[in-house]
């Protein structure tokens, strides 16, 4: 089918001639000028192209542009011309201009140029024709470029010394030596209406593009960027962003992109390509070969997308997929057999509820200290016992000894020898395991801590244990549920970046009899009904024993039920004995 734009221009000029997306015939605007042979007007019709109806003349007679400015110049109805919208109020961009004008003063400049600077121009492949078309002259010592402006008027000129660029001045009404004035060839912008408009910086980079046919403006310098109004350019499709190759350049552009989205397109130089390397630069050294170079460019140019490009996300499964089958994956296991099998290893977003003095912590202090002891990373975020109780409680599991024993030290050798093992031990062990207290702790300083803790140990995978999500650090306490929930969201993210594995302990609430629920479910978590939707795993642990039963404490059980996830089915894990007095759970065979 023949797209609305091919059909415009086809029936605005019958004669014309079609061929390989390029619609050719003698330009009707040359006609319109005496001293003019007639050039042909080429119309570029490829739809996949994002210069999808640009037209130029090879006479330069007019300024080439997409189907509003062919309307404009030919004083047709803009309501028969594609892209047509008559709610567009482009009164936003009029600016009252002065009487006075240099117009009179272009011509005599232009005059002055040389065969030395046409030489000069001609070896970056400016030709003769385009410095005319832009007006270009000389005043003697530095060239003159005319920034004319919407209303078709020249009130200023920028003078740059033709062998040092660093050297200019500006020359006319001051009023126009600044923002929004100083944009080269600003008519482009309105030419080019619904279309495709390249951006760059100097004007001589302007005329080598302008050479190729390129609709193009330029700014003085590639700073001037942070003043180019995105209202100025709304009603344009794409930005090409044809640039120096230079940090300073590259930098600005990022910018530029990320205030304007997704209709800026970055032309990048690859690294072939010295440092504040320039696109006249390219010209001189491709001369013959600069248009299908640039071009090329252009046509790699990537949007600054709010999606990862799908090479990107491709490369990312497929990395996944190579972790995941990898040792540093299967070994983020907790030490509990029952356990493991149920959850298919650490992974995701843990969630363990339970009740009062049940030995939650204790219970992730274990697996914690387990996974250190591999060389997994861990971060420990307490905000309920102190990094002393869970260094302590650790040591005491490892080498089998009281806390009371720990501090008073151990009376027989066999007890001493083993002491010193565990703190040796607990001391190798410490680089992977990082406990933090700080209560001002927030999703970017998690963040900086998992780079951290990541980057000193070269692993792929980390476990954060956080004791207790009811207790991490929000704004105001009345906003606790949704504190909570927000808190949640981050954990969601930090999981899907930087491959967290997550414990996180939380709290039950009480029934309407004031009793803990006896049948675990996933009503039983408290403060927030986001657990539910962000958990990958929902556990509760419930003491099987009586809080006032004076049976030997080594006698305890606790349950630890799996009531909600995403891939595995719930119900009982395991039972789990009290290991006293080593602060630490037996997994108990089923």
């Amino acid at each position: 089918m023949v797209d609305t734009i091919t059909k415009f221009y086809q029936e605005q000029l019958p004669d014309a001639q079609l061929k390989n997306n390029i619609l050719q015939t003698v330009c009707p605007f040359c006609s319109q000028k005496d001293d003019q042979a007639s050039g042909k007007l080429i119309i570029f019709l490829n739809q996949a192209s994002y210069f999808h109806g640009y037209f130029r003349c090879t006479n330069r007679c007019i300024a080439g542009g997409f189907p509003l400015h062919f309307g404009r110049l030919r004083n047709l109805r803009l309501s028969e011309v594609p892209g047509y919208d008559p709610d567009r109020d482009y009164g936003a961009c009029q600016v009252e201009y002065p009487i006075k004008n240099i117009n009179g003063e272009i011509p005599v400049f232009m005059e002055k140029m040389t065969d030395q600077l046409f030489d000069r121009f001609a070896e970056m492949g400016v030709s003769r024709d385009v410095l005319v078309e832009m007006k270009i002259g000389y005043n003697g010592r530095y060239l003159v470029y005319p920034y004319i402006q919407d209303d078709g008027n020249c009130y200023s000129a920028h003078c740059v010394h033709p062998d040092k660029p660093e050297d200019t001045f500006w020359y006319g009404d001051d009023q126009f030596f600044q923002y929004p004035h100083q944009i080269f060839n600003s008519s482009d912008i309105k030419n080019c209406e619904n279309g495709s408009l390249a951006i760059t910086e100097g004007e001589e980079n302007l005329l080598a593009l302008k050479q190729l046919g390129l609709p193009c403006i330029s700014l003085p310098a590639v700073g001037d960027l942070e003043q180019l109004d995105a209202i100025r350019l709304q009603w344009l499709k794409t930005l090409f962003l044809f640039v120096n190759h230079n940090p300073e350049s590259e930098t600005t552009v990022r910018l530029f992109a990320q205030r304007l989205g997704h209709k800026v397109r970055i032309v990048r130089w690859s690294e072939e390509y010295p440092s504040k390397y320039t696109v006249t630069d390219l010209a001189r050294k491709k001369k013959e070969e600069f248009g299908a170079t640039a071009f090329a460019m252009i046509k790699a140019a990537r949007s600054f997308s709010p999606f990862g490009s799908p090479e990107h996300e491709h490369l990312r499964f497929v990395e996944q997929l190579r972790l995941e089958a990898g040792d540093s994956y299967h070994v983020m296991k907790s030490g509990f057999s029952h356990l493991d099998k149920a959850l298919g290893g650490i992974h995701g977003i843990n969630i363990m509820g339970g009740t009062p003095k049940a030995g939650k912590s204790s219970f992730l202090i274990q697996i914690a200290s387990n996974m250190a002891r591999k060389k997994i990373p861990v971060i420990y975020y307490d905000f309920e016992n102190g990094r002393q109780k869970i260094y302590m409680r650790t040591l005491s599991r490892i080498c089998r000894l009281t806390t009371l024993q720990i501090k008073n030290g151990p009376e027989e050798q066999a007890e001493k020898i083993r002491m010193h093992e565990a703190q040796e031990e607990l001391k190798s062990m410490l680089p992977w395991f990082r406990v933090v207290s700080d209560r001002k702790l927030n999703p970017e300083l998690m963040r900086r801590h998992i780079d951290f803790l990541r980057q000193e140990t070269h692993a792929d995978y980390t476990l954060v244990v956080i004791d207790s999500l009811h207790k991490l650090p929000f704004k105001n306490f009345s906003e606790r549920r949704t504190g909570i929930d927000a808190w949640l969201r981050q954990l969601e993210a930090i999981r899907d970046e930087l491959n967290v594995s997550f414990l996180v302990v939380s709290e039950l609430s009480r029934g309407t009899s004031g009793q803990y629920d006896k049948q675990p479910h996933m009503g039983s978590f408290k403060g927030s009904g986001d657990i539910e939707y962000s958990a990958d795993n929902a556990m509760i642990m419930l003491p099987k024993w009586d809080l006032f039963d004076t049976g030997p404490p080594e006698n305890r059980h606790n349950d630890l039920w799996l009531v909600a996830s995403r891939e595995q089915s719930p119900g009982l894990i395991g039972s789990y004995r009290l290991d006293f007095p080593f602060w630490g759970f037996v997994e108990e065979e089923k």
